[in-house]
């Protein structure tokens, strides 16, 4: 029965990470005037998106997946270090609910000097899941090497200093001062910080079983 589980929670965790980046990557075919690179992938749903209703039902079911692959992430690493485990899931789940459920229901607007009560929820929400997120890396390289598995391990530290470094840059780029320079690429920078973010748990997810 664990390992069903596990396996369930292995397919939930890939389809909810991959699905970030490449429904966006679809979507976006079907806005005109969008830019992945340019442009952060909440920018899908606002008000004036094309592909705002099929955007946003997307995100509540990527952030229900995540929360669906808990028990499958707690039951693989409980054993290795309780706190440890406890604290993995914790992140996750204020990511699925914070940057993406609340993506949902809270949309941002096409333009950011628009500020509305919905955008403010928002920004809240997801600055919060991402701030957290961006250590998954660091715990699950913890309990890699508790593990015994320094492979997974170094493969973690090293996804979390690219992470941090493109979460840096996706906070500078909407700084007047980089406008019109690469570091503007607001889209890029927030994509890259994805894919690191979550390369050591999908190779987590892999090791699953």
């Amino acid at each position: 029965m664990t390992e069903i589980l596990i396996l369930a929670g292995r397919y939930l965790l890939f389809t909810a990470m991959a699905g970030d980046l490449l429904v966006s990557l679809f979507l976006s075919l079907f806005y005109k005037g969008y830019s992945s690179l340019k442009m952060s992938i909440s920018a899908l749903g606002n008000p004036s998106s094309p592909v705002r209703i099929p955007f946003n039902i997307w995100m509540l079911i990527e952030g229900v997946l995540f929360l669906l692959a808990l028990p499958a992430v707690y039951s693989k690493f409980h054993p290795v270090s309780g706190i440890v485990t406890v604290l993995l899931i914790s992140f996750i789940a204020v990511f699925a609910v914070g940057a993406c459920i609340f993506t949902c229901f809270f949309s941002v607007n096409e333009s950011k000097d628009v500020v509305t009560v919905q955008s403010k929820i928002h920004g809240m929400g997801s600055v919060t899941g991402f701030m957290l997120f961006l250590f998954v890396p660091v715990l699950v390289a913890i309990l890699s090497f508790k593990d015994g598995d320094k492979t997974t391990g170094v493969i973690a530290i090293v996804s979390f200093v690219l992470s941090l470094a493109f979460f840096s840059l996706f906070v500078m780029s909407d700084k007047d001062e980089f406008k019109d320079t690469v570091i503007a690429n607001e889209g890029l920078w927030q994509r890259l910080n994805l894919v690191f973010m979550y390369l050591p748990l999908a190779i987590a997810a892999v090791r699953f079983l």
